[in-house]
């Protein structure tokens, strides 16, 4: 298979940095999730091109998360390697799909290309928010094993 961007530029990573529990916390309330643990659960979802994260490749970073948890909505923006990136649609899926499964079920998930970023960005997008096209694809198994090994964990 031949390669769309054969030489990406990798990005040096953005170190780890750990959140702090509130100290006072209602056990019954539900937990609030900010900018930073959305970022820590999509930083490392594997290229399916490359053996890299969409992070070393600047695929996705901190600021591409919005957030606002009391409507209970996230938003991830990301930039494709090349604006030709046959791989984009696949990319939104394993976002999409790492995010259905990381977060509770009370958040609506957008994601999204930037913009301008890529030749086919309204399609792109138009498929991603499409909930039955999303989940005609996970039905595919050959895609669904494509994004299980993009989120697989990586050893090292």
């Amino acid at each position: 298979m031949e390669l769309i961007n054969a030489n990406p530029v990798i990005h040096e990573k953005r170190e780890r940095r750990i959140r702090q529990a509130p100290e006072n916390i209602d056990e019954n309330a539900p937990e609030a999730i900010d900018q930073l643990e959305i970022f820590d659960h999509i930083r490392d979802i594997k290229d399916p091109e490359h053996p890299y994260s969409l992070e070393d490749l600047n695929v996705v970073n901190e600021d591409s998360v919005e957030i606002n948890d009391e409507l209970s909505h996230v938003r991830v923006t990301f930039t494709p390697t090349v604006e030709h990136c046959s791989m984009a649609t696949i990319i939104g899926l394993c976002l999409r799909v790492k995010l259905m499964r990381s977060l509770p079920p009370r958040y609506k998930v957008d994601i999204r290309l930037t913009p301008g970023s890529h030749a086919t960005e309204a399609a792109v997008n138009k498929q991603l928010s499409d909930k039955e096209r999303v989940a005609a694809a996970l039905e595919n198994s050959n895609l669904l094993d494509i994004v299980e090994e993009c989120l697989s964990p990586t050893l090292g």
